[in-house]
């Protein structure tokens, strides 16, 4: 279909309207069509169109019992090592070219692939038990033979059915809500399975089917539902039910019920399965862990080609040797055997057959264990990271979680750090601070001073016990009274849907936690200004004036604007309400006057205390506060909305009667915050329904507002709106909040009146006041009396209706009614800091990790929150650069500058690091766009080398994350990024490493990330600690089987050297396969998840001793190649030693390769005993037990088989071995001097060496108060290195520091910087240049500025005083002195921090 919106005047959709055949095929394509199943019970599946969608069943397995052995095999050989070495076993089957029997070649491959398949059926096994719980769980569907709701499994349950549910319990599948029990056609959810959201959230009927008789009838259900097709958007959803008259209703995201929610609050509710099974959006986003390749598998990868290498080189040598050996004999020699026809190969082709046996007998080269020894000790690595009580969180009972299990170790060579700052530096706990109404600011200074001494509780008892404006006598007596709990949110079942995290404690829950989200008591408790609750007072018996007939035009009076403000922040919300003794129970309508609700809590008192505020079932509280409710009818409901007490205007009434102590749940803290700021004052949000919403005034008057409709916030609009009816003068108003670089484009035009653009400039410089104290701050605005709402509501009803193109119809509507607005006024929001955020910036930093914060506030805000978490220092040059266009940059561009910055010659070494600790760098989204689209990436990427800290604010969830692949592809470096919202979301899957922080917003950023944390200070030691432990082990362990494989097997090749390179060995090959498979796998495993090179304490206390693994000091390349050497030199010495003992002797093959094999079993186990910087028993323990048990072994294998490898039989050989004085001669000799090179260079190392790893090693041997004492010390030195290089500055920082402005012409600055902007600072510069002394130099078009401001004080600028008025503009460095004194240094301006700032 095609729509024209007609504002007054007709007004098309442009790019909208699209041909009948455009439109047919789209939705085709993307209809997916669902009709009721019961017109089909008893008929043929086929005949029933919903047959064609899938079951309810889901199946998380991979295999079956027929399926797994072939499906596990064929997933086994993707591995490269595995195919390898089938390949190689497969070969070892034809005669002319094998080196073992053929069944002993298999076994090492089978062994390993048994193992690897044992582990992934397990895994598959603990699926398939998780599924079969979930799939049996129970439901009620409709039965149309039955004529009734009849039980049935979840796996039975089919798109089409009708499905009743009741509260607190699961849903099943994704379904369309029909109806429900409320009269208001509302079911209330519990999302916390889904997106971890704690909040309840609201879903609505859908519209026809709200005015029902008490049951829903489903046979008399004949529409049919036309909707978009399964997807994994969770929160978008759009479709039509089209009825027989083929008349249309459409609906959305409020009328569908996900998968694995849980009813609450409502009674029943009925709906049709629109989606099931695996095409649930909750199935659509169980992604389940995730897997990555870390860097040193990526190392790891290269290595196995050199080993490959290696393997082709000694193999080529020993076809050639062959060959040589062969060209000695003048005739044929007496051992060839000729084939079937009686002919001899050439020598050429007797190499080439002698090359391929030697791949098969030094196929051991590559390490074919180190994989699955790899997946085991990142196992056992994860377990040890779940445990850690420090990363343990009491008040959410969480821990880590570890989400992909193969990348632990790149925790520990993380580069750079990309960050939210909402949510993950912050705590997401919004705290109303300030506000300004019309142009008017109120500091709210008691509060200020309440939140610096209040220590935050959250203790329900306390909740009970205080009451916000006084207490009641009675009130304490009615606490523990009344039968009903709260409801808890342990009891919603979680473990069944997501097995990823525990259970929550149920006593905990209880007893500590808020039942409601965003209630906190510091968040609650709001200490109202004086001078603002004077006013109030005043402007709210000034609204009870009104009246229908009494409606003047719209004025800008104070009085008004005061009201319309705090009427605004009560309204403008999706915040549910419900009371502290029932915190689930919502208040559906409270239209009862005060003085009835005295008259029934006196009732209540005298007659019966038994009963509570709320009942169990909803009710209005006219009926929850005693046994005989009062019924009011609609019309008595509407007069008394409007009654007030009879001293209402008496300020001490409120400690006579008492107020209901309510709870707020809202979708996201600042509404939360908001709404508590609104009661401070007396407007009080009581009850809201999806068509009314009621507020209590300061007089105690009620008005119920009639809710027409709600545009609910989106990262696109940025704002949020609410139409309502006015109770009194019946104007239908339109209240907005948003972001004020939204709202600010959205006002009406202060042409028209000179009040209007005045109150618009103060509260602009109050906005950026609040932003520079870090203040979040929203603008609330309203649009006077909307008369074309009825024309209006059409169109939004016919957009919704629409399935194409709906998004683009319902943002058009959407920005049609967001016009025109008027000003209210603003608020500034606190959002704290986490606990321990500045320590744990300030480790990282001394790790040498450098740390971005992306975020999408103001500038102001995130540079002042950047300076409270030590982000940025009070010393450091704060580089701006905000820029709409490529002109500056242009200009300057055959220099080598930056948007003016000059830039060095040469990028900074690595001895320049502790040369540029003070330089930080802020940019904003629209310069981010311009650095992207105008191909400046290597220029910006030049210049944050010597920023010790970037900004990016005002980014998008795009920007976020082109800026990590940026850093991350570009600088090639290792990079972590963190988020705790939807829209870090791209960023996380963007970095190298992803961690969620499973906080105020959701599930998401957990959900899509590698590990989830619940603070940000487990960064700290999750990076210095686990991070260095998992690696070093790790890399290590890579090092030591590549060295354990290449000593081993090179004993075969240099005994070719002595049997003609024949291909034969002088080890029994059971002994080989044992050897790498049994008595040397044990003791790394070990190794790779116990050992410990330095103490957790002196990894926290010493930061810097991070860098070893982002410089990859364990494992690159030239780690690999010393250890290649080393195994060549400990295989020659134990392979010629026993030669040259046993030379010109008479003893056998086995019995010489026998002290062979034993000598090099222990200099292998004594390496890594070396190698081991913790021991315990269990190191003990294995080392020994791995010795033992090859001698155990040996001696049975050895007495057993008698002709088990004929001719040549090892029987007997251990036993006559440990009679010999020189096997024990040899066992002793051999291993010392095999070992001695590598001892002589750890001790030397040991001594001399003055890696910071060693040094700290030293430390943890000392007791502890010498060991403190010396950290002290280390870190006296390192302060005092770390002064003097800043002291004295390098030629590339002195130039940072000096910045050469380019000239430009008046007229070139009055095109640029004088643009109508919303930035204030740009306007306020623009007129500065125009009134500027003639002879001063002007700016770049984007303005630079270097200002040194005073130590802050806690004095504010007056209102009428501009921020960058003439003394601010003495103070810009480009053109004073920034170390002298000016006017500019002493004004009231001077509240900011001492800091220097450059703004470009």
């Amino acid at each position: 279909s095609k729509y024209h919106l007609q504002w007054g005047h007709v007004r098309s959709l442009p790019n909208k309207i699209r041909s009948e055949a455009e439109i047919n095929a789209s939705n085709k394509e993307r209809k997916y069509i669902v009709v009721s199943n019961l017109p089909f019970e008893g008929r043929p599946q086929k005949e029933n169109p919903n047959q064609q969608y899938k079951r309810n069943q889901i199946k998380t397995t991979k295999y079956t019992l027929l399926s797994f052995l072939p499906k596990n095999i064929f997933e086994q050989l993707h591995r490269f090592a595995n195919l390898y070495f089938v390949a190689i076993a497969v070969l070892n089957f034809f005669p002319v070219v094998n080196a073992f029997q053929p069944a002993v070649g298999l076994i090492p491959i089978c062994i390993i692939m048994v193992v690897t398949a044992l582990k992934d059926a397990w895994e598959d096994l603990r699926r398939y038990k998780s599924d079969k719980i979930i799939n049996n769980q129970h439901c009620f569907i409709y039965n149309r033979k039955e004529q009734d709701y009849v039980q049935k499994h979840w796996k039975d349950v089919r798109v089409g059915d009708f499905v009743q549910l009741q509260c607190n319990e699961i849903i099943p599948a994704d379904i369309l809500l029909l109806f429900s029990s409320d009269p208001s056609g509302v079911c209330h959810l519990e999302t916390a399975n889904l997106d971890g959201e704690t909040n309840l959230k609201q879903r609505r009927v859908v519209k026809g089917f709200l005015h029902q008789e008490s049951r829903f009838e489903p046979e008399l259900f004949q529409n049919k539902i036309v909707c978009e097709k399964p997807n994994n958007n969770l929160s978008k959803f759009k479709g039509y039910m089209e009825h027989p008259d083929q008349t249309r209703t459409g609906f959305n995201s409020e009328s569908l019920l996900l998968r694995g929610c849980t009813i609450r609050n409502t009674e029943v509710v009925v709906g049709i399965v629109i989606y099931a099974g695996h095409e649930t959006k909750a199935m659509l986003n169980n992604s389940g862990p995730r897997y990555k390749r870390s860097k040193i598998e990526r190392r790891m990868n290269i290595d196995i080609f050199f080993c490959v290498g290696i393997l082709f080189f000694m193999c080529l040598i020993g076809a050639i040797g062959h060959g040589l050996w062969k060209g000695k004999f003048s005739g044929l020699p007496p051992f060839d055997v000729p084939d079937a026809n009686g002919n001899f190969p050439s020598i050429a082709l007797q190499g080439f057959y002698m090359f391929l046996t030697m791949i098969i007998l030094l196929q051991i080269l590559i390490p074919i264990s180190l994989y699955v020894s790899i997946e085991l000790v990142k196992l056992g690595q994860v377990f040890f990271l779940h445990n850690d009580i420090d990363l343990y969180d009491e008040e959410t009972d969480l821990s880590i979680q570890c989400r992909a299990l193969n990348i632990t170790e790149d925790l520990g060579q993380i580069q750079y750090i990309f960050s939210d700052k909402t949510g993950t530096l912050t705590e997401n706990k919004m705290v109303f601070r300030r506000c300004t109404i019309m142009g008017n600011e109120f500091s709210h200074q008691e509060n200020a001073k309440r939140l610096e001494t209040q220590k935050e509780l959250d203790s329900d008892d306390e909740d009970w016990t205080k009451c916000q404006y006084g207490a009641f006598p009675g009130l304490s007596t009615l606490r523990h009274t009344g039968s009903a709990k709260p409801l808890r949110r342990s009891q919603s079942a979680r473990a069944h849907f997501q097995y990823h995290t525990r259970h929550r404690s149920m006593g905990r829950c209880n007893s500590t936690q808020s039942p409601v989200a965003f209630s906190s008591t510091i968040e609650k408790d709001v200490t109202p200004d004086q001078g603002l609750l004077t006013k109030v007072k005043d402007a709210a018996l000034k609204l009870e004036t009104l009246t229908p007939h009494k409606v003047t035009k719209p004025s800008f009076t104070t009085g008004s604007s005061i009201t319309d403000f705090f009427l605004a922040l009560a309204i403008c919300n999706s915040v549910m309400v419900s009371t502290t003794t029932e915190p689930r129970q919502r208040i559906r309508s409270l239209g009862t006057s005060l003085e009835k609700i005295h008259q029934l809590f006196q009732r209540l008192k005298l007659s019966s205390l038994s009963q509570s505020f709320s009942s169990s079932a909803p009710s209005d509280l006219g009926e929850s506060l005693g046994p005989n409710p009062t019924t009011v009818d609609s019309d008595e409901q509407d007069d008394l909305s409007t009654q007030s007490c009879g001293d209402s205007t008496d300020v001490g009434y409120q400690s006579l009667i008492p107020e209901p102590e309510f709870c707020y749940e809202a979708e996201s803290p600042d509404e939360a915050a908001l709404v508590h700021a609104a009661r401070a004052y007396n407007f009080t949000l009581v009850s809201r329904t999806p068509e009314q919403v009621t507020v209590r005034l300061p007089q105690g008057t009620l008005l119920t507002f009639d809710l027409l409709y709600t545009l609910g916030f989106d990262s696109v609009r940025k704002r949020m709106s609410v139409i309502v009816r006015h109770p009194l003068t019946a104007e239908i108003i339109v209240y907005t909040k948003g972001a004020d670089s939204v709202i600010m484009d959205l006002l009406e035009d202060p042409a028209k009146e000179k009040k209007l653009r005045k109150i618009r400039a103060k509260t602009q410089k109050h906005l950026d006041w609040y932003a520079r104290d870090g203040l979040r701050t929203l603008c609330i605005a309203k649009k006077l009396p909307m008369t074309e709402y009825v024309k209006w509501a059409n169109f939004r009803h016919e957009a919704e209706a629409s399935l194409d193109n709906q998004d683009e119809l319902l943002m058009e509507t959407a920005q049609h009614l967001e016009t025109q607005l008027t000003l209210l006024g603003a608020t500034g929001i606190e959002d704290r800091l986490q606990e321990g955020v500045p320590d744990t910036i300030t480790a990282l930093r001394e790790a040498g990790v450098q740390i971005w914060v992306l975020t999408g506030d103001k500038q102001e805000t995130a540079v002042n929150i950047a300076h409270s978490c030590k982000l940025l220092e009070q010393r450091d040059m704060v580089y701006t650069i905000n820029t709409e266009s490529q002109r500056c940059y242009d200009m300057s561009k055959t220099e080598h500058k930056f948007f003016g910055i000059p830039l060095p010659c040469q990028a900074p070494s690595s001895t320049m690091e502790a040369a540029v600790p003070d330089i930080g760098l802020v940019i904003d989204g629209k310069t981010l766009n311009i650095i992207f689209q105008g191909n400046l990436e290597k220029k910006f990427l030049e210049l944050t080398k010597y920023c010790r800290s970037v900004l990016c604010c005002r980014s998008t969830p795009l920007q976020k994350s082109m800026v990590v692949k940026l850093v991350r592809d570009k600088l090639k470096v290792m990079t972590l990024a963190i988020g705790d919202g939807a829209n870090d979301v791209s960023m996380i899957q963007a970095a190298d490493i992803g961690i969620g922080i499973s906080g105020q917003e959701g599930m998401q950023a957990v959900m899509s990330s590698d590990f989830a944390i619940t603070r940000f200070k487990h960064l700290k030691k999750l990076l210095l600690v686990h991070g260095h432990w998992c690696y070093s082990r790790l890399a290590r362990m890579v090092v030591y089987y590549f060295y354990k494989n290449v000593s081993y097997v090179n004993l075969l090749f240099w005994y070719q050297f002595f049997c003609g390179f024949s291909g034969t060995t002088m080890i029994d090959y059971w002994q080989m396969i044992f050897f790498n498979l049994f008595f040397t796998s044990l003791p790394p495993l070990v190794f790779g998840i116990l050992d410990k090179d330095i103490s957790a304490e002196t990894l926290l206390a010493l930061p810097e001793l991070y860098r070893s693994g982002q410089n990859s000091k364990f494992y690159k390349m030239s780690t690999f190649w010393i250890a290649m050497m080393d195994a060549f030199y400990q295989s020659l010495i134990c392979f010629f030693i026993p030669y040259l003992t046993y030379k010109d002797s008479d003893i056998g093959v086995f019995t010489f390769g026998t002290p062979i094999n034993t000598i090099s079993l222990i200099t292998i186990l004594l390496h890594q005993a070396m190698e081991m910087k913790t021991w315990t028993f269990i190191h003990w323990s294995v080392l020994v037990a791995s010795f033992l048990l090859y001698f155990v072994v040996s001696l049975v294998y050895n007495a057993i088989c008698v002709t088990c490898n004929s001719p040549t039989n090892p029987y007997w050989i251990m036993e006559k071995q440990l009679s010999d004085p020189t096997f024990y001669l040899l066992c002793f000799v051999t291993p010392v001097a095999a070992l001695l090179p590598r001892y002589f260079f750890l001790a030397l190392q040991g001594t001399l060496g003055q890696s910071p790893i060693l040094e700290a090693q030293k430390l943890d041997k000392l007791p502890k108060e010498k060991k403190d004492l010396a950290i002290q010390e280390w870190r006296r030195q390192k302060e005092r290195l770390s002064t003097a290089c800043r002291v004295a500055p390098f030629p590339g920082n002195a130039r940072l520091g000096h910045l050469q402005v380019p000239h430009f012409t008046e007229q070139e600055l009055r095109d640029s910087s004088i643009k109508e902007s919303s930035s204030p600072m740009k306007r306020h510069v623009g007129d500065w240049v125009l009134n500027r002394d003639k002879s001063s130099p002007l700016p770049c078009p984007g303005y630079v500025g270097h200002n040194q401001r005073s130590p802050s004080s806690s004095a504010r600028p007056s209102p009428d005083e501009h921020l960058l008025g003439p003394s601010g503009y003495k103070a810009f460095g480009m053109f004073t002195d920034s170390q002298t004194g000016s006017p500019g240094a002493s004004s009231r301006g001077s509240h900011k921090r001492s800091q220097s700032s450059l703004t470009i």
